[in-house]
Order: structure tokens, then C-alpha cells, then sequence
């Protein structure tokens, strides 16, 4: 019989802790703080990327990140009541594509004349 592992379990459905991840973040009043997310149900998460190229491929190049350990990003957002991590999110929107020219409205025809039942 092996002996159970000691300190903190990953959550069930997580082979392993995730381990350093590349955090992103956005200026804060002293330093930095880990941006934070909505989950597609609208719960609020904190996300981190097991790669460079995956945080960048998410939320650009001009993105700024640091490296912090799973736990540690669960022990900086718990205050703010976020106690979810999302790890390397699979389903991101692109950003919009910047249009050239603004394409014409159609001209729209408004009646003068009162509505009729």
C-alpha cells in the first residue's frame, strides 16, 4: 500500500498542481496586480498560462506577466473572494479586426407621417 501524499491536493478533475505559471497583469497604484477574468458563466477567475507562447497567443505581445506559483495566486486573489484559477483557458475571443475605413451606414428612409395600426 503507498502512503498518501501530504500537503495540498490538486482538484479532482487536475492531474497535478499546475506549478509556475506566467500571470497576467495590469499597473497597479503601487506595483502590479494579477488581472482578473470571467469564467463563460460570468464567475470571476484568475488565469495563468504553463507557457510564455500560450499567454501571448491569448492576450498578445504587449501583455505583461510575472511568474508566480498556483498557490500563491490563489493566496493573492482569495482576499478579493476569487477562488478559482483558470489554467491555460482554451476558449478565447480574438481581439476585433481594426477596420481600414468605416464602411457607409445604408441610407435609412424615415416616414413622415404618423404610425398606423
Amino acid at each position: 500500500m503507498t502512503e498518501p501524499l501530504h500537503g495540498e491536493d490538486p482538484e479532482p478533475c487536475d492531474p497535478f498542481p499546475a506549478g509556475p505559471l506566467y500571470v497576467p497583469v495590469r499597473p497597479g497604484p503601487s506595483q502590479c496586480a494579477a488581472r482578473l477574468f470571467r469564467t463563460p458563466l460570468g464567475d470571476r477567475t484568475a488565469v495563468g498560462f504553463t507557457t510564455e507562447r500560450g499567454l501571448t497567443a491569448a492576450l498578445g505581445p504587449g501583455q505583461a506577466w510575472i511568474r508566480l506559483a498556483e498557490p500563491a495566486l490563489r493566496a493573492l486573489t482569495a482576499p478579493l473572494g476569487v477562488t478559482t484559477v483558470t489554467v491555460d483557458p482554451r476558449f478565447t475571443a480574438p481581439a476585433p479586426a481594426r477596420v481600414a475605413s468605416p464602411v457607409p451606414a445604408p441610407a435609412l428612409r424615415i416616414a413622415r407621417e404618423g404610425c398606423t395600426r
